[in-house]
């Protein structure tokens, strides 16, 4: 059993290697095409991540974010329901953690943090909590609800900060007041955006795989979200396990939302997560929702990401690229999988029908 999950997750690996040099090779081409030097590009982005301890701590504070909400669509995913709303959960995750920093500022941060952290990952929860309950009791699909409650979250948060909880202060144009430097984290790497944040990042991420890999739970996630149906007939609490996968997801979410307004945003905006959540998502699909892929990859992405924003500044290619890499990643990955399901099935058909001959004979 262990040398044939050893060869699949080989092959896994194989593919997703080929699959991310011919993403490469494509942005190469396509800078080809539009007039520039591939080398001379790809240089940039790689300056652009890695160029300086500035550089490498953005880099850094990227992959954290990106890892925690692959992680956070792992968990729910492992339990069997698909979390698309965690864009919604991260933003009401973010704007609870910002009013409860602006309303006790005058306290201490080592009461007001953990107030914050509380209310983050508990509105983060909640919201999971809803899309999770319709769908086991109900059997309304996951992915529906938190498509549309994304849109309410995100629509409401807007205008709370740009309307009512706008700045008072004239220094900012867009989203609530700063929080004040006392309740900030500190940077790590100084005028990078990695803060002191991240070692409660890296906590999570760690609570994360050994729940995932490393205990009764996560068997039980597993077992229900391969099989609903055997969970039950195992005498496993099936609805609880999915409900609890689900809010758990949610929770790390609305945690992402805090880190980034008490890390280097330093305050709620209408774009405060810039879509992460879509990035994050992608990230956990393409890794199979293993962790300790989720977290390589995030890495990897993170890299394209905060680089391709240099190679734009500097070498004159749209940021766009990054993007662009991104999704012919996921279409090879996909179309590789289409292509085995089908090439099995189809060789799995013509042995039956072999084996059937053989029998008429």
């Amino acid at each position: 059993m262990k040398n044939l999950l050893d060869k699949v997750n080989k092959k896994y690996i194989i593919t997703l290697t080929v699959c991310i040099v011919a993403a490469l090779l494509f942005g190469a081409l396509l800078m080809l095409v539009t007039g520039f030097n591939p080398i001379e590009g790809y240089s940039a982005m790689i300056y652009g991540a890695l160029g300086n301890a500035r550089l490498i701590g953005n880099t850094i504070e990227k992959a954290m974010s990106l890892c925690l909400l692959g992680l956070a669509t792992a968990i729910g995913a492992r339990g069997g329901l698909f979390n698309v709303g965690g864009e919604g959960q991260l933003f009401f995750g973010a704007l609870v953690s910002t009013m409860i920093g602006l309303t006790f500022s005058d306290l201490p941060a080592i009461i007001v943090i953990p107030i914050a952290f509380i209310g983050a990952v508990v509105v983060g929860g909640f919201y999971a909590w809803i899309p999770a309950m319709l769908k086991v009791k109900l059997g309304v699909s996951e992915v529906i609800t938190t498509i549309m409650l994304n849109t309410v979250a995100i629509k409401v948060c807007t205008y709370l900060v740009n309307g009512p909880w706008v700045a008072s202060t004239m220094a900012t144009t867009k989203g609530t007041d700063y929080l004040p430097d006392t309740l900030r984290f500190a940077d790590i790497i100084k005028s990078s955006n990695l803060s002191t944040g991240f070692f409660a990042g890296a906590v999570v991420v760690f609570m994360v795989w050994y729940v995932m890999n490393m205990t009764s739970q996560g068997l039980q996630m597993k077992v229900t979200g391969e099989n609903r149906r055997f969970a039950i007939f195992s005498g496993l609490p099936a609805d609880k396990i999915m409900v609890a996968s689900m809010v758990a997801s949610g929770a790390i979410c609305g945690f992402v939302g805090m880190l980034l307004v008490y890390g280097y945003q330093g305050h709620m905006t209408d774009g405060v997560s810039n879509e992460f959540y879509f990035d994050g998502l992608l990230v956990a699909m393409i890794m199979n929702y293993n962790p300790v892929g989720i977290i390589i990859m995030s890495f990897f992405f993170a890299i394209l990401s905060t680089g391709s924003t240099m190679m734009d500044m500097t070498v004159g290619i749209s940021a766009q690229l990054y993007d662009i890499i991104f999704s012919v990643i996921i279409f090879l990955m996909a179309a590789q999988s289409g292509f085995t399901h089908w090439y099995t099935a189809r060789k799995t058909k013509k042995l039956a029908a072999m084996a059937n001959t053989g029998k008429e004979a």
